[in-house]
């Protein structure tokens, strides 16, 4: 007969904030999930320009580009105030995560403040034709991801200010990261259909 083995894993930490936590795996497949929905806005707005001659129709200014152009920065440099939250949050470190997040939270109001900007200076609204509806769906989809993440960011530093950064509250700035970089990324393809499509797609203009 075998004597059983036995192994010390005394030094090991209880918990770990990784990759491997349930939390983060759920928030990829949302961050999927929310993928696919704006992927089928882009495929649709391609297949409504393709219908056309000119796009967007006639009368209909196109929007500008310095200002959303501008908004790109704040909103990239914001994910490295992210990833700095995320990597303190795997370190139990309480001030990194705090300025990580705060870094994000401040840079992605500032692109927010110039997406204002810019939204509220179009020619045209929701309901003016085909091209008015699917920039605004698009914009106001986006829009309502980043507000909710913002505001999740906010209530994640308002709870490390008050001393709770136990495993949940780190798991939590560390899976607030992986929707922050969806919500950047996925506004990079919708930022040159939106305000370069018509440029390099009108065919009139």
């Amino acid at each position: 007969m075998t004597a059983g083995r036995t192994l010390d894993l005394s030094h090991l930490p209880d918990e770990e904030v990784s990759a491997a936590d349930p939390l983060f795996t759920g928030q990829v497949l949302m961050a999927v999930i929310e993928g696919v929905m704006f992927a089928i806005l882009i495929a649709m707005y391609l297949y409504y320009r393709l219908r056309v001659d000119v796009w967007p129709p006639p009368g209909t200014r196109l929007p500008d580009l310095a200002v959303p152009s501008l908004a790109l920065i704040p909103l990239l440099l914001s994910c490295f105030g992210s990833y700095y939250a995320s990597e303190a949050a795997k370190k139990d470190d309480r001030a990194g995560m705090i300025i990580g997040l705060s870094a994000n939270l401040l840079l992605g109001i500032v692109f927010m403040v110039l997406r204002g900007w810019q939204w509220f200076r179009f020619s045209f609204d929701w309901k003016a034709d085909i091209h008015g509806s699917m920039v605004w769906t698009m914009l106001w989809l986006h829009t309502v991801d980043a507000v909710a993440d913002l505001i999740f960011t906010f209530v994640l530093i308002i709870i490390l200010i008050l001393g709770w950064h136990g495993r949940k509250q780190r798991t939590g700035v560390h899976v607030d990261s992986v929707l922050w970089y969806f919500i950047a990324g996925i506004w990079l393809p919708m930022y040159a259909l939106i305000y370069w499509g018509p440029r390099l797609l009108g065919g009139g203009h």
